[in-house]
């Protein structure tokens, strides 16, 4: 049975890679990962802030040492508090394609467009086969218009595509105000890949001591369906290729997201929970769900349950809106 497939231009030997996280950090785990049938790994993010504060000093153009400036950049690490700074990030990867023989995808998380993006070309030159770029922003701004935010990710797009040569891929929230538009925009400007969806993380409310704190929960299956809804509505109307991030918690999860349209399927939270192994456990299980249904490879698998193929997929949208709610019963 065929479990191989292609993702940003990368040959993998399933559609199981390990998404973005502290997992990336240890040598030794990630040959765990590979040997545990581990297609690809992400590495954990390298961020913006990290790259201005070891180049110019300043976190978001502010001097962490000003007094004055305490209170808006207070919250964030220390330098020593990350596992890598710049450079030890991308000696990383040197070593990590040294040990491994999977691909090996850098990661990138900013706010802004702006010089720290260049970093890109270290991560290529040491080795990255190939970008994945997490722009994770919460507008506060209430004069920030919509299209403003999306052109300027495009933009980004467009100069990464400039700088690099290896594929990029661009890690998505689904908070835009017409998600498909941005999908296609980004898509036109050049990206080789959408992953659908960053977690949005929110932190909760300690009411003993008034104080906001940090809220951080392993992803569940209930995650899933929204990610399933966005990859079944840009599958086959893209060029880009498209991965799943987030809910992926079971077997049966997995195979739902490459029936909606997903090339490549991103697991962080499973493996945390039940260790490298658990991708043998996602490959068995597709495995045996393939030979029920006498399945030879995943191109006959992905996409199957897409809205590709539909007239009309906002009316089809439309009716399962009426019908779940005309299902509730009192």
């Amino acid at each position: 049975m065929n479990l191989s497939t292609s993702y940003l231009g990368l040959e993998l030997t399933s559609p199981y890679i390990a998404g973005a996280s502290p997992m990336s950090a240890q040598l030794d785990y990630v040959k765990r990962l590979e040997d545990a049938g581990c297609a690809a790994v992400v590495m954990h993010s390298l961020f913006e802030e990290q790259i201005t504060l070891a180049a110019s000093g300043t976190i978001r153009h502010r001097d962490p040492l000003d007094p004055q400036m305490a209170g808006p950049i207070e919250s964030f690490p220390a330098a020593g508090d990350y596992a890598f700074q710049p450079d030890e990030y991308a000696n990383h990867i040197r070593r990590l394609k040294h040990a491994v023989g999977i691909p090996v995808i850098a990661s990138l998380n900013g706010t802004t467009a702006e010089a720290w993006l260049r970093h890109a070309a270290n991560l290529q030159d040491a080795g990255a086969d190939a970008l994945e770029l997490n722009m994770y922003r919460v507008v506060t701004d209430l004069d920030a218009a919509g299209m403003a935010i999306e052109s300027q990710l495009r933009d980004v797009v467009l100069e990464m595509k400039r700088l690099l040569r290896i594929p990029i891929a661009i890690k998505l929230t689904p908070f835009y105000t017409a998600f498909g538009n941005v999908a296609r925009q980004l898509d036109r400007a050049g990206a080789d890949g959408l992953v659908v969806f960053n977690r949005f993380y929110q932190p909760d409310i300690d009411i003993k001591t008034i104080t906001t704190v940090p809220s951080v929960e392993l992803s569940r299956s209930a995650e899933l369906l929204l990610r399933l809804h966005w990859l079944a509505n840009l599958y086959g109307r893209l060029d880009a290729d498209l991965a799943a991030s987030g809910g992926i918690e079971t077997p049966d999860d997995g195979i739902k997201a490459l029936l909606a349209g997903a090339d490549a399927i991103q697991l962080v939270s499973a493996i945390l929970r039940h260790g490298p192994g658990y991708f043998k456990t996602m490959r068995q299980g597709l495995e045996r769900w393939m030979e029920w249904h006498h399945l030879d490879g995943l191109g006959e698998v992905r996409g199957r349950l897409s809205t590709s193929g539909l007239e009309d997929p906002e009316a089809v949208e439309r009716a399962n809106y009426i019908r779940t709610l005309h299902s509730w019963k009192v």
